[in-house]
């Protein structure tokens, strides 16, 4: 049964030289997928845009852009030139434009102007604006549509054909079209793009995570968790660098994508799970992979021990119904999904609105990498003291107050929102931490 893997684990060392290695190998992947996940953000930032009204060119060739706006955009509330609609173009001379003025609006039809930007930025360069707006965060959703599909490819794939393989392809995958969304020339192609590439990033962190805990010894999982977090948490750090030194938003999505590529070592140094090998009858596989770790960790597993090493007797592979058909684990599993729902909600929600809390994007970007680590860090010793409830039920009351009170609060008091902001992604990434070793420990191998 499982209970002799254990014991090999023991016998190697539960979290020696060669677990703090792989662990730490596993997490690299982790710095670049928050760039996937909020880089958008940083590249539709809304700046000043109005409507393109060249067309009194052809009449006035002469006018300064002053006179041009005057003429040509109504003006709000504020006195500020509108942002999306403009004068109906019409075919009189201009001494009866400047007479008479025009006064019938339309939206704008011949594209937009932006006065000033230097870079060009998604958000400029295909026109995210006005009615097209919406479009940002259609792609949002359709990059998170990419990470259902692929916990629905990867994970049932990954127990097939071996975690190894399915975090090789995944790279690979993450890697190609990653570059490949810096040259599209239209916004469908990005986010369809985004799309595969979401695929990608949930089959890393689906296998990532399995390796992790599956090398391990049990006590350390939590451990083996948070390290592979802390990583992701260092990556939302160096995209708020990232974004503030580079805004041309292709070029910044070639620093995001690239550095993959350089992870195709792993095909050489990455082992696969020893666990898994057992679990699917691969005994002598298994072996040379245990002693490797073995001798890595400066052990040695006793003889006698390895004869033991058989394929486990077929127990029935777990499936999802599992999860229905017994009481307990459908009371679990209702509970555990309600807790994930709300973690995501909350943490994607926060991390996407970075651009709303009024102060400097970059630095507010930074800051929420930031809290990150203390999060995650103190998630292991909330986990020790008070244990997997009590951590799990006051941290998600934590962030659910903090979101309530932003609520609350005027606009223009930007200071409070933020640190509210701050203090609520704190409590949403510990829970966050929670969730996955809760789940880890609650679920039967089978049907994790």
């Amino acid at each position: 049964s499982m209970a002799e893997f254990g014991d090999f684990i023991s016998a190697l060392g539960e979290f020696g030289l060669y677990q703090k290695w792989l662990v730490l190998l596993l997490s690299l992947p982790l710095l670049l997928s928050p760039f996937q996940m909020i880089g958008q953000v940083f590249m539709v930032v809304d700046v000043p845009h109005y409507c393109n009204t060249s067309w009194i060119r052809a009449v006035g060739p002469n006018l300064t852009e002053e006179e041009q706006l005057n003429l040509t955009l109504p003006r709000d509330a504020d006195g500020a030139y509108e942002q999306c609609s403009m004068y109906s173009p019409v075919d009189w001379d201009l001494g009866s434009i400047v007479a008479y003025g025009l006064n019938t609006t339309e939206k704008c039809s011949s594209g937009w102007v932006y006065p000033s930007v230097q870079q060009p930025s998604l958000l400029t360069e295909f026109d995210l604006v006005c009615d097209r707006k919406d479009l940002t965060d259609i792609s949002q959703s359709v990059y998170m549509l990419g990470l259902f599909l692929g916990a629905m490819i990867f994970g049932p794939l990954s127990d097939r054909i071996g975690r190894r393989p399915v975090l090789l392809i995944s790279i690979f995958i993450q890697s190609l079209f990653g570059l490949g969304i810096a040259f599209v020339p239209h916004f469908y192609v990005y986010m369809a793009l985004r799309c595969v590439v979401a695929t990608a990033v949930s089959g890393i962190l689906i296998t990532v995570l399995a390796l992790a805990t599956e090398w391990v010894g049990v006590s350390y999982r939590p451990h083996a968790v948070l390290i592979t977090h802390c990583c992701s948490a260092i990556g939302q750090m160096i995209l708020a660098g990232l974004s503030y030194g580079i805004r041309n938003w292709r070029l910044l999505e070639i620093a995001g994508s690239a550095p993959m590529f350089a992870l195709f070592f792993y095909i050489w140094v990455l082992p696969e799970s020893a666990r898994w090998l057992v679990t699917k009858g691969k005994i002598e596989e298994a072996k040379k992979v245990l002693q490797k770790a073995a001798s890595i960790n400066k052990r040695t597993i006793p003889p006698d021990l390895l004869e033991q090493l058989k394929c486990e007797k077929q127990t029935k592979p777990g499936s999802i119904l599992d999860l229905l058909r017994k009481k307990h684990l459908l009371k679990v599993t209702l509970i555990m999904s309600c807790a994930w729902f709300v973690d995501s909600l909350v943490y994607y929600g926060l991390s996407l609105s970075v651009t709303n809390f009024g102060l400097d994007i970059y630095l507010t970007q930074l800051a929420f990498g930031a809290v990150e680590l203390p999060a995650r860090i103190s998630c292991i010793f909330l986990l020790q003291w008070f244990g997997r409830k009590k951590s799990q039920a006051v941290l998600l009351l934590l962030a659910g107050v903090m979101c309530l009170l932003i609520a609350g609060i005027p606009e223009d008091q930007a200071v409070a929102i933020t640190v509210l902001a701050i203090i609520g992604k704190f409590a949403a990434s510990a829970s966050f931490s929670c969730s996955y070793v809760y789940a880890a420990e609650l679920f039967p191998t089978i049907v994790r």
